[in-house]
C-alpha cells in the first residue's frame, strides 16, 4: 500500500523504514486491546486482578478448616468439621438452628439500629456544637469506661426479664461505639471546605448538609461497623437474662453438658452472621464514598 513520508513522497510497505512507530493500540498480556481500551486506559486484564482477594480469601478459609481439623486429629478437645457439620444438619432439621438464628437476629437488629439512629444524630450535634459537646460527652466518656456487660444486673432490675433488657444491652454497646465516631467525624472536616462555602455564601443548613455530613459519612460508617461487631460481641452475654432462644442461649445451655460441636454451630453461627452484616455495610460505604481515594 502507498504511504506518504514527511515530505510528501509516495512510499510502499517495502519503503517505510524498519523502525517506523506503529500507530496501532499494543496488545496487553490478557489479549488484543480495542480502540475503547485504549480510549478510558482500561486494562482488560483487570477484572482478573479483581477475583485475586476472593482466591486468597478462600484459601485463607481452607486453610484455617485444615488447621482446625489437624488440631482436632492432634487430640485436643475439639470437634472435627464432620462433627459441627452433623451437628449443625440435626439443629436444622428439628428447626432448633432457625429459630435460634431468628431470635438472635431480631435481637442484634433490633439494638444496632436504635443505637445508630441515636448515636448519628447526637454525634453530629455534639460536633458541631460545642455547647451540646460540653454537656453530653463527659457522660458518653463516663459510659465508655464501663462495659455493656456491667449494665446486665441493672438493666434486669428496671427492666424485668423480657426482650426489653436484652435489646437495651445491645443497643448501649452499639450506640458508644458509633457517637464518638460520628463526633470525630464533624470535628475532622476540613476548615477550609467551611470557610470556602461560608465565602460562596451558604448558610448553616447548607455547610451542613453539603459540606458536613458528605464528608463525615467514612466515619460514621466506620462507626456502624465496629458499632455492629459490639452488638455481636454483646449477643451472648444479652441472652443470658432469661433468654428461651438464641445462638447465646444455645451455647451456654450446650456448656452445661459439653456439647462441644452445639457450640461450635453457635460460634460458626454468629460469625458468619457478623460477617454477611459487615459485608453489607462495607458494600455501602463503597456506594456512599466512592469520591474517596482507596488503595
Amino acid at each position: 500500500m502507498a504511504v506518504l513520508d514527511k515530505r510528501g513522497v509516495e512510499m510502499h510497505d517495502a519503503d517505510a523504514p524498519a523502525n517506523a512507530p506503529d500507530d496501532r493500540p499494543a496488545a496487553t498480556d490478557g489479549g488484543p486491546a480495542t480502540a475503547s481500551d485504549a480510549a478510558i486506559g482500561r486494562n482488560p486484564s483487570s477484572s482478573g486482578r479483581r477475583g485475586v482477594p476472593t482466591a486468597l480469601n478462600a484459601v485463607s478459609i481452607l486453610l484455617g478448616i485444615a488447621l482446625w481439623w489437624t488440631l482436632a486429629a492432634l487430640g485436643l478437645k475439639l470437634p472435627t468439621p464432620p462433627e459441627v457439620v452433623g451437628q449443625a444438619a440435626t439443629l436444622l432439621g428439628n428447626g432448633t438452628l432457625e429459630r435460634d438464628i431468628l431470635a438472635s437476629l431480631t435481637r442484634v437488629l433490633a439494638g444496632f439500629a436504635l443505637g445508630t439512629a441515636v448515636a448519628i444524630p447526637i454525634g453530629f450535634l455534639m460536633g458541631w456544637y460545642g455547647v451540646v459537646r460540653a454537656l453530653v460527652e463527659p457522660w458518653v466518656q463516663f459510659f465508655r469506661t464501663i462495659p455493656p456487660l456491667a449494665i446486665i444486673p441493672l438493666a434486669i432490675v428496671l427492666m424485668g426479664i423480657g426482650e426489653a433488657p436484652k435489646i437495651f444491652v445491645i443497643f448501649l454497646a452499639a450506640f458508644l461505639a458509633c457517637v464518638i465516631s460520628t463526633f470525630q467525624g464533624v470535628v475532622n472536616v476540613d476548615r477550609t471546605l467551611i470557610n470556602a462555602a461560608r465565602v460562596l455564601g451558604a448558610n448553616d443548613l447548607t455547610i451542613f448538609v453539603r459540606v458536613v455530613v458528605p464528608a463525615s459519612t467514612p466515619f460514621i460508617l466506620v462507626g456502624m461497623r465496629v458499632g455492629l461487631g459490639s452488638a455481636w460481641a454483646t449477643l451472648v452475654a444479652a441472652e443470658l437474662i432469661a433468654a428461651q432462644q438464641g445462638l447465646g442461649y444455645r451455647m451456654q445451655n450446650a456448656q452445661l453438658y459439653y456439647d462441644l460441636p452445639t457450640i461450635f454451630v453457635g460460634l460458626i453461627s454468629i460469625g458468619i452472621l457478623g460477617l454477611v452484616m459487615d459485608r453489607i455495610l462495607l458494600l455501602t460505604e463503597r456506594k456512599l464514598t466512592g469520591w474517596q481515594e482507596r488503595r
